[in-house]
């Protein structure tokens, strides 16, 4: 007989009757197996913990104030401006009432060049890159030296685009003009007596160089032979980019004001430390980089208008057109003032009879040239006093020129420099000479081409003075 296959016990259930089962070991008493590890259960009272990342506020609660960079403000008023400190000569700009503008509903931050981050209802913090930035320079106090690029000097001017109205007449020659050249005319005749002599050199072809000597004249005002000019004998160059961009508004208003056509000059820069301008041939107008860069746009515009002053008036042509007609009397005078040291010291090996022979040959020939063209030689010894006379007076017409212009007082502002530079270079040859002042001669003072400074003054009074209304 086969015996039945014994019978396993069942697993026991698990609590669903009133008795109490015995529980598998692998299980605690009364405790729900545990879920996926992904998704761990909650009791169903309980939040889960908040995430660093996003913190949760309370309905009613304002965001946490920040450590020192950003303190917490009241929900209706602008954030404060950073509280950096502050002298008694830099005060930041206060607004307008000395109340903080209104802001549309609540509040709204001052402006910032970038938006700042702002909370519901609540105003915005400071960035901290703005809370570092240093706070504008207040206005220079009064009676302060105010910089020379600053719009806030007294000698500065207005440079803007606007209409011009050109005059009908651009240029002329006044009285010094004429009186210049007229004044050159035994320059002129000693130099064609050169010429003349050394075209004999040429046989048949004498009189067709000395006709090219005459007309070489109009080369003054030839532009590749002004640009030669000005690179080899007044040492001027091209302006750069950047002073192009400083010194042409200054000369376009300039010529704004005279009604003159600016395009048909040419500006030149001098590398000199010097206050200083020159006008020179037809067209250039250079200024030194010390005028360019330390002068304010308004006394920079009374430098270059007297410069114009000079072209307008015809000085700058006629001066240049009297020393070039001038040039081979004034070689032939080195030429001979040099052969004649030399003949004089050979004549000291000789002894006495040799100098005395030197001295009567050489005063023979200047007597007989004398007599021969009626004592015309003799006004070259005071060609050059009546020069200077008349460039004094053609300095004060370009000073008049530029005050009617407009610059008068900028105008004195730089004479009035002029006078310290030249008070400083008094007194650096007076150190020189121990102390001993170092006094100008009669004659070199009348061979001054410009006018002292209390004359040149002198003559801006009118200009300077207020207009009486009438």
């Amino acid at each position: 007989m086969t015996q039945p296959p014994p019978e396993y016990p069942e697993p026991p259930e698990y609590p669903t009757q009133t008795g109490q089962p015995s529980v598998p070991p692998q299980y605690p008493q009364q405790q729900q197996p545990p879920a996926y590890p992904q998704q761990p259960a909650y009791p169903q009272q309980q939040q889960p913990p908040a995430y660093p990342q996003q913190p949760a506020y309370p309905q009613q609660q304002q965001p946490p104030t920040y450590p020192q960079q950003q303190p917490s403000y009241p929900q209706q008023q602008p954030p404060a401006h950073p509280q950096p400190s502050y002298s008694q000569q830099q005060q930041p700009p206060a607004y307008p009432g000395q109340q903080p503008p209104a802001y549309p509903g609540l509040s709204q931050p001052p402006a910032y060049p970038q938006a700042a981050p702002t909370y519901p209802g609540a105003a915005a913090p400071i960035p901290p890159q703005y809370a570092q930035s240093p706070p504008q320079a207040p206005p220079s106090a009064p009676g302060a030296a105010a910089a020379a690029d600053d719009p806030a000097h007294p000698h500065h001017i207005s440079t803007e685009a606007r209409r011009v109205h050109l005059s009908n007449q651009q240029r002329r020659t006044d009285a010094t003009a004429v009186g210049n050249l007229l004044l050159y005319v035994p320059n002129f005749l000693c130099s064609l007596c050169v010429v003349g002599l050394v075209s004999a050199l040429f046989g048949d072809l004498a009189f067709v160089v000395i006709l090219l000597w005459i007309a070489s004249g109009a080369l003054v005002f030839h532009r590749p032979t002004e640009s030669a000019l000005a690179r080899r004998l007044l040492h001027l160059r091209h302006p750069t980019p950047q002073e192009r961009a400083k010194i042409e508004p200054v000369w376009r208003e300039v010529t704004a004001r005279a009604g003159v056509e600016g395009r048909n000059y040419e500006l030149w820069v001098e590398d000199s430390d010097g206050l200083n301008a020159v006008a020179a041939a037809g067209h250039i107008v250079g200024v030194t980089r010390f005028a360019m860069n330390e002068l304010p746009n308004g006394e920079l515009a009374a430098v270059m208008a007297h410069e114009l002053g000079h072209h307008v008036g015809g000085h700058a042509w006629s001066g240049l057109l009297g020393y070039w007609y001038a040039l081979p009397g004034r070689l032939a005078w080195r030429f001979l003032k040099a052969f004649s040291t030399f003949v004089f010291r050979v004549s000291k090996a000789f002894g006495c009879f040799g100098v005395v022979f030197v001295v009567l040959f050489i005063g023979g020939i200047a007597m007989a040239t004398i007599s021969t063209l009626y004592g015309l030689p003799l006004l070259i010894l005071g060609v050059p006093y009546a020069l200077a006379a008349v460039g004094r007076r053609a300095e004060l017409r370009a000073d008049e020129h530029a005050a009617a212009l407009g610059f008068a007082p900028m105008l004195a502002a730089v004479l009035g420099k002029l006078h310290q530079q030249e008070q400083q270079a008094e007194a650096q040859a007076t150190a020189q000479n121990g102390g001993v002042p170092v006094e100008e001669s009669a004659l070199s003072k009348l061979l001054s081409s410009h006018p002292d400074y209390y004359t040149r003054l002198h003559h801006l009074q009118p200009y300077l003075q207020p207009q009486q209304p009438r």
